[in-house]
């Protein structure tokens, strides 16, 4: 009877065991992306489809985004525990009242630059006065903006800004000068549509002193103070991070799965294979230590860039050290 009760006991605690796993298992995370499933995503995908999170104990939903989808209006309804966004939309949305926090910056470099037609006379930034140039909105006007500020130009003064839609169809159709584009997608549209390289010309955000940081990923101030969630979303950066580092490692692979998960069937091997290439040049700390740290110098010249816009500053005051936390990331990262 002796054996049998020891045997009952390791049985007993082997079903708990499994018990407490699929609890663990069911550990929810949603996460809100900015755009449409692509490569611009990958490191959430990949770190989806090789089982990343699972390992974690967590059941991630990646929800897409869309021209109609506010990253910040769904975590503000309590739609979502993280989201991916640009840090001038994200400190903009603060300031009005949504309080949110980066607590990862994925992408450390800009992808942001406008892209014009050398035929238009556009040569150099001083060119641009008197021209149509195409603008996204809905909360990436803001690196625009301000180097139109730095420019001393003023929106429909001294240019015209056309509201762009996310496509580059301003710029073929010539209805615009210079159009929004990202290094590693509409730039590419535009050339896949049969326009020379040699015909453009390109300012990356980055080179004109007007660069924001892109790509980072927010959670609403009050969740941090519970350590549950803390612990949560430490484990979701984990297994984000190593999806990212796969990513940049192998682009082919991390663009199957991108492929995979468009239900649009619009996504190609090809593209998405050139748009991961593009975005790993992003990510320089990928496969470092310091993936998806953010560096203090690198949120402080943001939030410069963002109050120095002249009479219409994207921010009215400094958010100072409360906008940013690396309490998830050393959760993230300690061994």
């Amino acid at each position: 009877m002796q054996k049998l009760s020891k045997l009952s006991q390791c049985l007993l605690a082997a079903v708990l065991a499994v018990g407490g796993f699929a609890v663990q298992a069911q550990d929810k995370v949603t996460v809100q992306l900015k755009w449409v499933p692509q490569a611009q995503f990958a490191g959430y995908y990949v770190a989806a489809a090789k089982g990343y999170y699972k390992a974690e104990g967590l059941d991630v939903t990646i929800k897409p985004g869309g021209p109609d989808i506010s990253p910040v209006q769904v975590i503000a309804g309590n739609n979502a525990d993280v989201i991916v966004n640009w840090m001038p939309d994200a400190l903009a949305a603060r300031e009005a009242g949504v309080p949110l926090v980066n607590i990862a910056q994925v992408f450390n470099r800009s992808g942001l630059m406008l892209t014009c037609k050398k035929a238009s006379g556009v040569t150099s930034p001083k060119d641009l006065k008197g021209k149509t140039l195409g603008v996204w909105f809905g909360g990436n006007e803001y690196p625009f903006l301000n180097w139109m500020a730095k420019l001393g130009l003023k929106p429909d003064v001294d240019i015209k800004v056309l509201k762009q839609g996310f496509n580059v169809d301003p710029l073929l159709q010539n209805q615009a000068a210079c159009v929004s584009t990202m290094v590693y997608n509409e730039y590419w549209q535009i050339i896949d549509a049969g326009v020379k390289e040699s015909d453009l010309v390109t300012f990356f955000y980055e080179d004109q002193g007007a660069a924001s940081l892109e790509d980072g990923l927010y959670v609403l101030e009050s969740k941090l103070k519970d350590p549950a969630f803390v612990a949560r979303m430490g484990k979701f950066l984990r297994a984000t991070f190593k999806g990212w580092n796969d990513a940049v490692k192998n682009p082919e692979e991390a663009a199957k799965i991108v492929v995979s998960n468009d239900m649009s069937g619009s996504a190609t091997l090809a593209v998405q294979k050139r748009q991961m290439e593009n975005v790993a040049k992003l990510i320089t700390t990928a496969n470092t230590p310091k993936m998806g740290y953010l560096e203090p110098a690198a949120y402080e010249r943001t939030v410069k860039v963002l109050l120095s816009g002249g009479s219409a500053p994207v921010i009215k005051k400094d958010p100072g050290a409360a906008a940013m936390s690396h309490i998830v990331w050393e959760a993230a990262t300690k061994k």
